[in-house]
């Protein structure tokens, strides 16, 4: 039986391109497509697909939440990243909710066939750099895992701001900046500012100027906002 399957990508030269790599093949159906998150629900629903071949960034709603609510919506689907981002800030969240597998936009054509048929079948599938972020992430200290907010608060600090001035900067009040300091202490293991700035540092939680504070936030995990 030909494994079925939706692709979905915001750029129509993209999903022409996939659909042929599938074509003239029995082995696979392509029984949809869809250009953005909540289209890819409704054919998902329509189609009831195998494996939904997916992008991760598209309009109107993220790749992570995409892949939790067709998670939710159709269980036993098997959702199969394809995109050009490798980082920890597009990994993470969508392994979490439930990803299959995870490639790179340049596997080539056979990989990629049988990284659907492997998908299929619920085995995990993963490029070598995606592999490679896990492994770093498993590898380090759960302590030393900063909510994306901390990351805001330390950045801020290192900056020379007082709690008042991450309060205003954020728009949260003091007691709460007092309690996401406490937080980064115990999972620093530090007792105070300027150990806390100096061990964000050494352990690449914090970059020296020169990386965006955009691009640290994009490398913490999203855990609230508050």
């Amino acid at each position: 039986m030909a494994i079925r399957m939706i692709i979905v990508d915001d750029h129509p030269v993209v999903r022409d391109g996939l659909r042929g790599i599938f074509a003239g093949d029995d082995t696979f159906e392509v029984v949809g497509e869809a250009a953005d998150g909540p289209e890819a629900l409704v054919v998902a629903m329509r189609t009831n697909p195998d494996v939904v071949l997916m992008d991760l960034r598209m309009p109107k709603m993220s790749g992570a939440e995409v892949i939790r609510r067709l998670r939710e919506q159709t269980p036993g689907i098997r959702v199969l990243v394809l995109t050009t981002f490798d980082d920890d800030a597009d990994v993470l969240p969508a392994i979490e909710q439930g990803a299959t597998g995870y490639l790179l936009k340049d596997t080539p054509r056979a990989d990629l066939r049988r990284a659907v048929q492997a998908a299929a079948r619920g085995e995990t599938v993963l490029s070598p750099s995606v592999a490679g972020v896990l492994t770093q992430r498993m590898r380090m200290p759960e302590q030393r895992t900063l909510s994306r907010r901390e990351v805001e608060v330390l950045g801020l600090i290192a900056r020379g701001a007082t709690n008042r001035e991450v309060a205003a900067k954020l728009f949260i009040t003091e007691a709460t900046v007092k309690t996401h300091v406490l937080h980064i202490f115990a999972k620093l293991e530090v007792n105070d500012r300027a150990a806390a700035v100096a061990a964000a540092y050494e352990t690449g939680l914090l970059r020296p100027a020169g990386e965006s504070d955009q691009r640290l936030l994009e490398k913490a995990p999203d855990q609230g906002a508050s």
